[in-house]
């Protein structure tokens, strides 16, 4: 991972544009490709940023511009650069997930038939230089499916799956890989990004999952 602290503004051209005044403000470059933009407020969310796959060119000590798989571009505009550091954070391990997330995915792992007729299993915790995927499948068809378990389905899970699949497409023996997100509750806000990124979402009920009602899995 690349930090960069620096006097910037930054440019955003895609379906939309956006512009951020001259501050200071750190800059990631993740080994993943993802370039962001942070100040020092706003919680955890960056000002801007560009998922990979994208291409970062410093065409100038001053200027770099990220350019995103759809052309879209973040020019960066440095005019003073307090700290540039680098640092090898090693393969990360994956989020450890509690037990009704680790429960959820062993239940649905066992239960593939909910998603669909004919439908088996690859691997849980699939691996992936940035993390693994819950559980790997395959279609009656034969078609590649990452599904993404979380207890309660946000914006960041639907983000974190869609990284999973960009990833993923690029493997040939995979591609293309259809993407699901399931949950115990879907956030609407997370659904419709969801939808407009072409991935399933499915509300799983983890009580139907055990066996200890008579409920049934709803599907969207």
């Amino acid at each position: 991972m690349r930090l960069v602290i620096a006097r910037c503004s930054v440019d955003y051209t895609g379906r939309l544009s956006a512009h951020l005044p001259l501050a200071t403000r750190l800059i990631m470059v993740k080994a993943d490709g993802s370039v962001l933009i942070h100040s020092d407020g706003g919680s955890y969310k960056p000002l801007n940023w560009m998922s990979p796959p994208c291409r970062l060119t410093e065409s100038s000590a001053a200027e770099w511009i990220v350019t995103g798989k759809s052309g879209e571009t973040l020019a960066i505009h440095l005019q003073d650069v307090i700290s540039d550091s680098s640092v090898d954070l090693g393969v990360d391990p994956g989020l450890v997930k509690d037990g009704v997330e680790a429960h959820l995915q062993e239940l649905l792992a066992a239960q593939l038939h909910i998603l669909g007729e004919g439908w088996r299993l690859v691997r849980r915790e699939y691996p992936t230089a940035i993390g693994p995927v819950d559980i790997m499948c395959r279609t009656a068809a034969g078609a590649s499916v990452a599904v993404e378990i979380k207890r309660r389905g946000e914006i960041d899970g639907v983000e974190q799956l869609t990284r999973y699949l960009e990833l993923l497409n690029r493997d040939p023996l995979l591609a293309p890989v259809q993407g699901i997100f399931a949950a115990q509750e879907i956030r609407p806000q997370a659904r419709v990004l969801a939808e407009d990124r072409g991935i399933r979402c499915v509300t799983l009920d983890y009580e139907s999952m055990r066996g200890t009602d008579d409920g049934t899995l709803r599907l969207f």
